[in-house]
């Protein structure tokens, strides 16, 4: 569970207004964050708080295949993000990170810039705690639930590895 303030953004936000590809040679997730965003809204970096979520539109994360993106939105401090849809490729690399990310249509589209939002990964409710509503979001198949828990794939392989090895 997730509570934070909304950074909400359109339909079609690419990889490369995530994190420009100037930056892309930055090793450090930590160097990746101070640049998130930057060319969409240059105040996100100095505004966002851990745990606050990105809302977006329909294709959320399209372009690239760079995984550099949901590493920037997460090494930012966001919990998640939220949007209406998300391109195929950042939906597979923000999984495979073990960053939580959910499409819901509904609240994509009702939720406003700067509301307070709680999310429950377990059940995929999310709330707007500034307006009272209540939305579903499409939940995550249990097996891809387990590899966002356990921190992306890599960890949720060698847990398993190991789990098995017993």
């Amino acid at each position: 569970m997730t509570t934070g303030k909304v950074f909400k953004y359109g339909d079609n936000v690419d990889t490369d207004v995530i994190i420009p590809a100037r930056y892309l040679n930055a090793p450090d997730p930590a160097e990746l964050a101070k640049h998130c965003m930057e060319d969409i809204d240059a105040d996100y970096v100095d505004r966002v708080r851990p745990g606050d979520i990105i809302v977006g539109g329909a294709n959320f994360g399209c372009g690239s295949s760079r995984e550099h993106a949901p590493i920037a939105i997460r090494a930012s401090g966001a919990s998640c993000v939220i949007a209406a849809s998300f391109a195929r490729i950042f939906y597979r690399n923000a999984i495979n990170i073990g960053f939580p990310i959910l499409e819901c249509p509904e609240a994509a589209a009702s939720i406003g810039d700067g509301d307070t939002v709680s999310v429950n990964f377990d059940t995929g409710e999310i709330v707007d705690e500034t307006t009272g509503r209540r939305f579903q979001a499409t939940a995550l198949p249990p097996f891809i639930g387990r590899i966002v828990e356990n921190g992306g794939l890599l960890p949720y392989l060698r847990a398993r590895m190991e789990r098995e090895a017993k």
